[in-house]
């Protein structure tokens, strides 16, 4: 008989359903994790980026359960993390160190999600990216390694030098985290810019310096008032709009950089004036999720105690809650990462 399990399903972004799934088989080389908790990530409110039905969560902490023949390092009770996509070595991408812009990257995946009572893990998850964790990283803390690893990744290419002026719009989790992570690459001012208080002073708990509300302070005068007359060094945007981009542009100093953390929808005209663009010498990067370095880097900083991981965690949920955590994280409203228990929300 099939053994069968339970699974959050996505149809559209305001239809969610737990639902019965069979539980992944396994083959050889391969693993089977039970979900021990799993973060929702923003990008799931995206319609245009992914489409349903499809079985949600792409952050989870597992343990293995199951082992197929020819995988060794793990024992059955490991608690591990693993990263949902999984490059390869050998491709002209992947050489250049663009390994999650080679399109093997997304052929790979977690069978069937995260957000289930068990998933399947591949023989180049494996080989790749998967990691057993220590006693020192919590649950909770293990579901942000996926996405502030995407930070991390980030801010590799963002061109901070030692005392650069950041600024971060957007203080959702992933501009929390960037807040967070910056002056591990050397920012001395930090300034968080975002239209709600309430994530405006979470964000000096991540380490801001200051924070703008554009519904109250001019983001350029204020900047150019803090900063000896200057614009920032570096102006990281992770909201997905245009206007955040434009407002984003308008902030970064002749010679910074605009790091482009987040994606508009397709089809999107982003105009810039060509003779600014020449002379203002202003940078522009991006950088599409985490491969197994920026993951083995983000690991070692949360076993260091460098991250406040588990303070980014606001709100958790049974499996069966799936729907209600959901419409909070579409809600954005005084929430970060939301987590997905299968096994119910431990105790306190």
């Amino acid at each position: 008989m099939t053994r069968m399990m339970r699974a959050a399903v996505q149809y559209a972004v305001d239809d969610i359903r737990v639902e019965e799934r069979p539980i992944p088989e396994i083959g050889p080389g391969e693993m089977l994790l039970r979900t021990r908790a799993c973060g929702l990530c923003g990008s799931e409110t995206m319609e245009w980026y992914k489409s349903g039905p499809r079985v949600l969560g792409h952050e989870p902490c597992g343990e293995v359960v199951e082992i197929g023949s020819g995988v060794t390092g793990y024992a059955v009770g490991d608690r591990v993390f693993v990263n949902h996509h999984v490059g390869r070595i050998d491709s002209h991408l992947s050489r250049r160190g663009h390994f999650t812009r080679d399109p093997y990257f997304r052929t790979n995946r977690l069978d069937p999600g995260g957000a289930c009572d068990y998933f399947r893990i591949t023989a180049q998850h494996i080989a790749m990216d998967t990691h057993r964790l220590s006693d020192a990283i919590t649950d909770e803390e293990a579901v942000t390694i996926e996405p502030w690893s995407c930070v991390l990744s980030g801010l590799k290419v963002a061109n901070i030098q030692p005392g650069d002026t950041v600024v971060v719009v957007g203080a959702g989790f992933m501009g929390q985290g960037f807040v967070h992570l910056a002056p591990a690459f050397g920012a001395g001012k930090v300034i968080t810019i975002d239209l709600d208080n309430w994530r405006l002073e979470t964000s000096r708990h991540f380490g801001a310096t200051h924070v703008i509300n554009p519904q109250t302070a001019d983001p350029i005068e204020f900047l150019r008032d803090i900063n000896a007359g200057r614009l920032a060094d570096t102006v990281i945007v992770t909201a997905p709009v245009l206007a955040a981009w434009q407002q984003a542009l308008d902030l970064v100093e002749v010679g910074g950089c605009l790091h482009l953390g987040a994606p508009v929808p397709p089809d999107t005209d982003w105009v810039r004036d060509g003779n600014r663009a020449y002379f203002d010498q202003i940078t522009v990067t991006s950088r599409y999720s985490a491969d197994h370095t920026d993951t083995y880097n983000f690991l070692r900083l949360l076993e260091a105690g460098r991250i406040k991981a588990g303070d980014a965690i606001t709100h958790r949920f049974d499996l069966e809650e799936s729907a209600t955590a959901f419409r909070l994280l579409l809600e954005a409203q005084n929430s970060l990462k939301i987590v997905i228990y299968p096994e119910g929300v431990p105790d306190a």
